[in-house]
């Protein structure tokens, strides 16, 4: 049995449903959100990845890697404001959030 594009693109579905999945079952913890989000990014550079091998093309896999590198950054920055938040509350609960408000 060969592995083809349809595999690709149903690993790509099942991790971006685990991704949704995470984001609205548990809305109360943030790193959890994040770590979804991530998912969902993933499951976007696999079927980058999955088309661009099939059509032999490089763009798929240049998308991917500018995709990493948003998907780094994003990462950095979301965990350092919840360093500081958590230094300031004490606390990283969503629903306390809304009192960052000025």
């Amino acid at each position: 049995m060969e592995i083809g594009l349809a595999h690709y693109l149903a690993v790509g579905a099942i991790l971006f449903t685990i991704g949704i999945f995470g984001i609205f079952v548990n809305r109360k913890n943030v790193i959890i959100i994040l770590m979804s989000v991530e998912l969902i990014l993933l499951s976007v550079n696999v079927n980058f990845v999955a088309f661009s091998a099939h059509l032999n093309d490089l763009a798929g896999q240049v998308f991917a890697l500018f995709v990493l590198t948003v998907a780094a950054a994003e990462a950095a920055v979301g965990l350092a404001i919840l360093v500081v938040y958590f230094r300031n509350r004490g606390d990283i609960s969503v629903d306390h959030i809304n009192l960052m408000k000025g």
